[in-house]
């Protein structure tokens, strides 16, 4: 089967950075599991052995080891570990379009004396200095669809020894990245890993580990899950697992054969693709080629026009956002191009 036969996108679909398509094998296992659910034909373990195959192609996703990745529900619930753990005083660093599920964990620590300070994107790696404790940013932005310099400001905040947190939603999946360096990566699935909304993967380096309060522990971050659903005895597993929240089933149901499609297909491919696509679309705006799968301009009626010839897109910041992913097509960037036509400056 071709890889475009994977999917059953309507034509049109460039809002992957809102939430992805899933490829046919995630949707037809998912629908299985639902309709194991509907008669109670099955138990849950067969549901959760997703769980555990969605950490281990996350993490070869990512090159980091199983060990080392947790899951959850929610970027924002994933970094609240790491938010308490920053002393009273600690100054965070952050782009100033940063999507606040990586903005609000920190500030809510305002009352404790931690700071968040906000930065241009294009200003953050020189704004590593002394006295910053942790970096907080996206791997590539949400908004914009900049693409973050990950080596450089793995560079600048090794030498103040401050922590790197990256959110990677709009990053894995596509676009080539690992955890070298990094204290915690952690990305929701539900955008360009294609899965349903709930299932969200992280990577915690084992000296952030050390750092950190479980503070979420309920019975499947304890070292032996069937041996946790009562009383008072707490062993939790001695790697990142015992950070993890008690996961939504059926989302890691689909998540799992997702992932391990990305890795079959691999992401360079993916990663070509996307920008081939996003790059043509730029050029018949008149915009230089970028290195990212979304694109971000101001052009006043271009939601309308898409709105109109039924492109489904986004507007992010007062911008026109569309995004491209693996069952983008040629034909989806001239249908939007055609669309915005009558407002492009020749």
């Amino acid at each position: 089967m071709e890889i475009a036969e994977l999917w059953d996108a309507e034509p049109g679909w460039l809002n992957t950075a809102s939430y992805g398509l899933p490829p046919r094998p995630a949707w037809e296992a998912l629908q299985a599991a639902l309709a194991d659910w509907r008669v109670g034909a099955t138990s849950w373990e067969p549901w959760d052995a997703s769980t555990t195959r969605s950490r281990e192609s996350f993490a070869r996703l990512v090159g980091a080891e199983a060990a080392d990745v947790f899951v959850g529900s929610t970027v924002s619930a994933a970094l609240a570990p790491i938010a308490a753990a920053l002393p009273d005083g600690a100054k965070v660093l952050t782009d100033d379009v940063e999507f606040t599920s990586n903005v609000f964990p920190w500030q809510v620590h305002a009352d404790r004396g931690v700071e968040v300070i906000a930065v241009p994107g294009d200003e953050v790696v020189a704004a590593i200095t002394p006295g910053i404790d942790l970096v907080a940013v996206s791997a590539v932005q949400s908004s914009t669809g900049v693409v973050l310099d990950l080596p450089a400001v793995v560079a600048a905040s090794k030498q103040i020894d401050a922590l790197v947190v990256i959110d990677a939603t709009q990053a894995v999946g596509w676009h080539p990245i690992t955890v070298d360096g990094v204290d915690a990566l952690i990305a929701h699935s539900y955008k360009w890993l294609m899965s349903p909304r709930g299932a969200t993967l992280g990577y915690l380096s084992p000296r952030l580990q050390e750092r950190c309060r479980p503070s979420a522990a309920g019975w499947y971050a304890a070292r032996d899950v069937h041996g946790s659903y009562y009383g008072p005895v707490m062993e939790l597993d001695p790697a990142a697992r015992r950070f993890d929240q008690s996961p939504a089933w059926f989302s890691f149901v689909g998540a799992a054969p997702a992932l391990e499609l990305i890795e079959e297909i691999g992401v360079e491919t993916i990663n070509r693709h996307n920008l081939a696509l996003a790059n043509e679309f730029r050029a018949g705006l008149g915009l230089e080629p970028s290195n990212s799968a979304i694109v971000s301009t101001s052009l006043p009626g271009a939601q309308e026009a898409f709105a109109s010839a039924g492109i489904r897109a986004a507007v992010r910041d007062g911008k026109l956002r569309a995004s491209f992913h693996i069952y983008s097509t040629r034909d989806d960037v001239q249908q939007a191009l055609s669309a915005l036509k009558p407002l492009i400056r020749s």
